[in-house]
């Protein structure tokens, strides 16, 4: 797992170190039959249908953040991104324009939690090493690779990632 991929997840609350939050259910309602529609995603056959599965185990999640803000000449945004590409080595693809871009990734994570925050810290973190334009964050998708598979394959959602590499909207 990457630095930085298991932060903190307390939101202010009085956690210990290596405790999990806990969860709460919600009633299914009248519409719901009791009965699984097919078979539990990760699942192996003949497990039996109560098992769970490890939690702590990482997983891949495909992110789209989305920054904007004021014009910045093409040039230099574009060098930007390309350097992000080269220190974030799971970078597939960016687009861009002088007042925005779309990134989009692979990131290895526990849960959607901690996908997340290194999605929501990536753009600040490498603003200055990267030499990227002062843009904030107007938009972030995090999706587990079935769902992204899924999408793909019915032929609706982001596209594949190709080609890979730095290119203008």
């Amino acid at each position: 797992m990457r630095p930085g991929a298991a932060a903190s997840r307390g939101g202010g609350t009085s956690q210990g170190v290596g405790e999990e939050r806990a969860l709460t259910s919600v009633a299914a309602g009248d519409a719901y039959d009791g009965q699984p529609s097919g078979p539990v995603s990760g699942q192996p056959s003949g497990q039996p249908s109560g098992a769970e599965e490890p939690t702590d185990l990482p997983r891949l999640w495909h992110v789209t953040l989305s920054v904007s803000g004021g014009e910045a000449p093409l040039k230099e945004v574009r060098r930007g991104l390309e350097q992000l590409a080269h220190d974030h080595p799971f970078l597939l693809t960016s687009r861009y324009a002088t007042d925005h871009a779309e990134i989009r990734y692979w990131e290895e994570a526990r849960d959607l939690h901690d996908a997340a925050a290194v999605a929501l810290r990536l753009w600040g973190e490498h603003r200055q090493s990267a030499k990227l334009p002062p843009w904030e964050i107007v938009g972030l998708e995090v999706i587990d690779r079935e769902t992204y598979h899924h999408r793909i394959a019915e032929g609706y959602g982001p596209l594949p990632a190709t080609p890979v590499g730095v290119h203008p909207f």
